[in-house]
């Protein structure tokens, strides 16, 4: 993660969270969700939060636990869900983690910088099982990089940086489309893994 957009989302956890949590439902996201993920699968939030979309999977029988790198809104995630798991990790690296049959990364891998965007798809890629689903979005800046009041990077990369590294995916979705939740004019991307060969 880009260090000072971390070092905000610590410094203003409590204010983040509520603000996120005020937002209007992602119906578009959960739409998304039902659609494409693996029903019954294992689920991992990377970039969850203050937790809400990992509360909303677990509720409607995806199996979630959520990961972030910020340790301020991971305890925001906690006490606002305490039945829930949530843990430590951080883009490109993401170490402990295991593999799931569905991955969503919501508007994250805009807060890198760009050396570390492919890494980062080709970790989250990684961690989808064989036939499960990766969503990934981002929030599109357009021209140069950016960077708002609070000093989080909003970097401007080309789409095909990330499809590059899921070339060997089935995309299911791929559009431009405004969150219903934010706003902000997000890139939203759905693929699927290759699964396993059966051999004779």
């Amino acid at each position: 993660m880009d260090r000072q957009t971390l070092a905000a989302y610590d410094l203003d956890a409590v204010a983040y969270a509520k603000d996120w949590l005020g937002q209007p439902s992602p119906v578009d996201l959960q739409e998304v969700v039902e659609r494409f993920f693996v029903r019954g699968g294992t689920s991992a939030d990377i970039g969850c939060g203050c937790g809400r979309e990992v509360a909303w999977l677990h509720a409607n029988g995806f199996s979630a636990m959520g990961f972030d790198a910020s340790d301020g809104l991971l305890n925001e995630a906690r006490q606002k869900y305490p039945s829930l798991k949530f843990a430590h990790a951080e883009l490109p690296e993401l170490r402990g983690i295991g593999t799931f049959d569905n991955v969503l990364c919501e508007t994250v891998i805009m807060h890198l910088d760009h050396k570390q965007i492919a890494p980062s798809v080709r970790r989250l890629f990684d961690i989808v099982k064989p036939s499960g689903i990766l969503y990934l979005s981002w929030r599109v800046t357009e021209g140069a990089d950016e960077r708002d009041a609070q000093g989080r990077l909003y970097a401007a990369f080309d789409p095909a940086v990330v499809l590059a590294e899921l070339k060997t995916a089935t995309v299911l979705l791929d559009e431009e489309a405004v969150s219903a939740s934010s706003g902000k004019k997000i890139h939203r991307l759905v693929v699927k893994k290759p699964g396993l060969e059966i051999r004779d």
